[in-house]
């Protein structure tokens, strides 16, 4: 997560007008406040008197590279292959770590999330089948699997305080291991031909960035222009591009080239350097004695981070205000010409629908309390069954990932249309629902801790 800003009092004029921008952006309600107004800015789009130019836009070929050595695609595909790449590269960075540092890096810790992700998954996709075995709508049975990691938090985020950050990380984890199951989803079901050559330049790329690692390279410069060679060659082998985001995460260094200890005693030498140079009437600018100490400074404070914590703070805003806003804008214009309501009724629709309402909290709730039952997971003291209910149904606000792989499970119009209308409806409806839920369950917990 993104750390909040500081503005000092002699901060200068930009940064004080720029902090309550930057506070705003800070929130974890934030990211899900600028997705919720895109996708209303795409449906209002799509349905206006210039919905031709909405299509008109999104349809339009770009190329990158040279003449006759490029790569041209539709905006929508540099958004959707591209982009979301990219996206798919910061929830790779989130579950590694999480992997390695957070609530799924024990099996106690892990159990109890990991069993409601996969009652929440299965039991969703299980609904969505039984509806449209058979039928035209068979492909989608991925799309209730999904949770919006950014709406989901950022609806409980509304809730404020009375929330227990036990509830928080269990939503978070929860959501964690749903994006591996997509993840996986995506990668062995809704991928075309493959092509071997290309899978091999991808192979090649992918040891080339494990070797990186293994070398002790850390410059972000490496990882991006072999990862830029991975994603091409994922793009041509027939597995979505997307992918190339997952596998590039998980070679990102995660250790540091000094532990704490380490820091504290090289860093308290600069500083001794640095206060010694101070002498005189020299300033920084003229002191080489305090540049060298300020330089080792710099040096050792990019020692002891990891390259992973780093370069997941620093997109995590470029992907919430930036990525999965456009995403949204170029997917979520559903044209509402036809008879809304007996398109949810259609079985795709309706699949999605009780996948995502039904599906989800039963799943979830069931899931998670028989692997309490059996001692398989422990309940965290703080976290009420209501309010695991509650998260349920927080969860079942599908949204990207949902529109994400719809997108992959019919090419056709009128059934991506239906699609799209159930994830929509079924996402809106679960907001509402778990929050009114959470509301409910976290009111008990503020009058006990009052």
């Amino acid at each position: 997560m993104a750390r909040s800003p500081v503005v000092l009092p002699d901060s200068p004029l930009i940064e004080r007008v720029l902090w309550p921008f930057q506070q705003f952006a800070h929130r974890e309600s934030a990211g899900g406040v600028v997705l919720l107004v895109t996708t209303v800015v795409a449906l209002v789009w799509a349905n206006s008197p210039w919905a031709e130019s909405y299509h008109y836009v999104w349809e339009r070929t770009f190329t990158v590279g040279a003449p006759g050595f490029g790569l041209s695609l539709s905006l929508h595909h540099w958004i959707n292959d591209g982009l979301m790449a990219v996206f798919f590269f910061v929830v790779g960075l989130e579950i590694k770590r999480e992997l390695l540092v957070g609530e799924l890096s024990t099996r106690r810790g892990a159990a109890f999330p990991i069993a409601g992700a996969v009652g929440g998954m299965v039991v969703p996709a299980a609904i969505y089948a039984a509806i449209n075995a058979g039928g035209p709508g068979a492909a989608g049975w991925g799309i209730p699997m999904a949770t919006d990691i950014a709406f989901a938090l950022g609806v409980l985020a509304l809730l404020g305080p009375r929330v227990p950050l036990a509830l928080k990380v269990f939503l978070a984890a929860l959501a964690i291991v749903d994006d591996i199951g997509a993840v996986l989803v995506i990668a062995l079901f809704y991928t075309a031909d493959l092509s071997l050559g290309a899978l091999a330049w991808a192979g090649g790329a992918l040891v080339l960035l494990v070797l990186a690692n293994l070398s002790g390279v850390r410059h972000p410069a490496v990882y991006a222009v072999v990862g830029l060679v991975l994603w091409v060659a994922v793009l041509y082998s027939g597995i979505h591009a997307t992918i190339a985001g997952v596998l590039l995460a998980m070679t990102i260094p995660a250790r540091t080239r000094l532990d704490p200890d380490q820091f504290l005693e090289r860093a308290q030498a600069a500083l001794d350097d640095f206060e010694r140079g101070s002498g005189g009437h020299t300033t920084v600018l003229t002191n080489e004695e305090q540049q060298e100490a300020l330089q080792r400074l710099e040096e050792l404070c990019e020692a002891a981070q990891a390259p992973l914590l780093k370069l997941e703070d620093k997109l995590h805003a470029v992907v919430a205000f930036g990525i999965m806003p456009l995403f949204a804008l170029a997917n979520a214009g559903v044209p509402l010409s036809r008879d809304v309501a007996g398109v949810l009724g259609e079985p795709i629709s309706l699949g999605i629908i009780l996948g995502l309402l039904l599906g989800k909290p039963l799943g979830i709730t069931a899931a998670a309390w028989l692997a309490v039952r059996s001692g398989l997971a422990a309940k965290p003291a703080n976290v009420p069954w209501p309010a695991v209910h509650a998260t349920g149904w927080l969860a079942g606000i599908g949204f990207t990932m949902s529109i994400f792989i719809a997108g992959l499970a019919f090419p056709s119009a009128a059934e991506l249309t239906a699609a799209k209308l159930g994830v929509l409806a079924a996402s809106l409806a679960a907001g509402l629902v778990g929050w009114a839920l959470m509301r409910k369950a976290t009111a008990g917990l503020a009058a006990e801790a009052a």
